[in-house]
């Protein structure tokens, strides 16, 4: 049997669930930006009570696009940013399901 070089996990971002296709070797870079996604969106969850789950996802874009930023002015990000835009599309693949 042939193990595909794809295959499907599940993520809890900003506590709704998702379910994509991965290529193998990018599972870590998933899980850890699941991570991060999550530690940002409790931080303005936690910083801003009361507003709504999808103003707590859209601060942490912003937070995670500074950081982007600030990391692309201080030299070369081209993997992480290829990285990132895998993400971003997955991510936006799933919220239109």
């Amino acid at each position: 049997m042939e193990i595909s070089d794809t295959f499907q996990i599940k993520l809890k971002l900003g506590g709704q669930n998702f379910s994509i296709t991965i290529r193998r070797d990018e599972e870590l870079f998933y899980r850890n930006a699941e991570k991060l996604i999550n530690q940002k969106h409790s931080f303005y969850a936690n910083r801003f009570p009361g507003q709504s789950n999808e103003t707590y996802l859209l601060m942490t874009i912003l937070d995670i696009a500074v950081m982007q930023q600030r990391t692309e002015s201080s030299g070369n990000i081209k993997p992480i940013m290829a990285t990132l835009n895998g993400l971003v599309n997955e991510i936006s693949s799933a919220l239109k399901q």
